[in-house]
């Protein structure tokens, strides 16, 4: 992971989480990745939306939401995640 990905990481954080239709799951709270190769795996969310509770989305050991990263198509003011990669 070179200095430019662990900045642009940096900046997701705090950022919230949308779909394309612009329904809102929540805030980004951190982010997993692959230790040796630097991919991002999955946004943990903060401040989740109850609009999540219908999707099949993965929680992890501490009960908080993971979003997929390969879900990711835009990042600009919000994080823009295809829902139909979701589901």
């Amino acid at each position: 992971m070179n200095e430019e990905d662990k900045t642009y990481s940096k900046h997701l954080i705090g950022k919230t989480v949308v779909t394309k239709s612009g329904k809102k799951f929540g805030e980004v709270g951190n982010l997993t990745f692959e230790t040796r190769t630097g991919e991002l795996i999955h946004i943990i969310l903060k401040n989740p939306t109850s609009y999540i509770d219908n999707l099949d989305l993965e929680r992890n050991k501490q009960g908080q939401w993971l979003v997929p990263f390969s879900a990711v198509m835009a990042v600009g003011d919000f994080v823009v995640v295809a829902e139909e990669d979701i589901i």
